[in-house]
């Protein structure tokens, strides 16, 4: 198979830069060339196409349809090709060109996506590739080389996986019910033995090969199961069930009474601490200034 075009980044370039200045001769100034030059270049291409690229409109060049479909794909290619060579560059630097995160669905996205977009305002040319895990599946997304770095991951922390993980905040739980549930009508502290006659909303863990856990505080034989806090929220809005939620993510419902807080005869004795966490192995300098990013929107260190 014959690889061999006669259309090369060279060619695309002089194209594009006389389709921009209108004549040759101005684009041979801009790219510090004879007109001679350029003509050559688009003659030549001409040629071995056995089409007409320009034409003459007054003192301008003007691409011919043929040119002008040409000149619309081959920027694309320039345009690939200007980011391969600045990705190849970033590289050598020791950056990444993809960074693949695992959120904690618990988390409070907001300062998150604020970080992001601080990150990529610095760094346009990483992406950015964002899966959402519940309970352990964020660790095992991290253990198994699934993403880079986890976000929101609570204790406890996988150990001898060559971990690396720091603390960004503390995450509040509310025991709620919908403003329509019976057990808004209890008096006093409601006992465990109450709450397991309750129908339990349960968060799915992502995980898939290590041992699943639910937080929880009791062990209803009735469940409902959802697979993030989002649908939590609204399935305890919408009376379906108990269950905790991040007071962050319910503080309006709280005041408008559509969602009541209940005091429990059992304290809660979850482990609460929210980590940023990566493997110690992965050095890249993007990771690691994401990193900082993150913790300065988070927890504001």
């Amino acid at each position: 198979m014959n690889l061999s075009t006669p259309i090369t980044v060279e060619a695309l370039k002089v194209l594009d830069i006389i389709d921009k200045r209108g004549s040759y001769a101005a684009a041979a100034e801009e790219l510090d060339k004879v007109p001679s030059a350029l003509s050559y270049v688009v003659q030549k291409l001409e040629e071995q196409l056995d089409v007409t690229l320009f034409q003459k409109q007054g003192r301008r060049s003007v691409l011919t349809p043929a040119g002008k479909y040409l000149l619309e794909e081959g920027r694309d290619v320039l345009n690939s090709v200007e980011r391969l060579a600045e990705q190849t560059q970033n590289i050598a630097r020791g950056y990444e060109t993809k960074i693949r995160i695992s959120i904690d669905t618990v988390m409070n996205t907001a300062p998150i996506y604020e970080a992001f977009k601080t990150f990529l305002d610095e760094f346009p040319l990483i992406e950015i590739d964002i899966r959402e895990d519940a309970l352990n599946g964020v660790w095992e997304a991290l253990v198994t080389d699934s993403v880079d770095l986890v976000i929101g991951g609570v204790d406890p922390i996988p150990l001898n996986k060559g971990i690396r993980a720091e603390k960004i905040g503390e995450l509040e739980l509310v025991y709620a019910v919908s403003k329509n549930h019976p057990l808004t009508n209890e008096q006093g502290p409601i006992s465990q033995k109450r709450l397991e006659k309750e129908r339990r909303i349960v968060t799915h863990d992502s995980a898939r090969e290590v041992v699943t856990w639910t937080r929880g505080l009791h062990n209803s034989t009735k469940h409902f199961y959802v697979p993030n806090t989002q649908s939590k929220r609204k399935a305890q809005l919408a009376g379906l069930g108990v269950g905790f939620l991040p007071k962050y993510l319910i503080a309006d419902e709280l005041a408008s009474g559509d969602l009541v807080a209940l005091e429990l005869e059992t304290p809660h004795q979850q482990p609460n601490a929210q980590h940023l966490a990566w493997k110690v192995v992965n050095r890249g300098k993007g990771l690691q200034r994401l990193r900082e990013i993150l913790k300065q929107h988070i927890s504001g260190k």
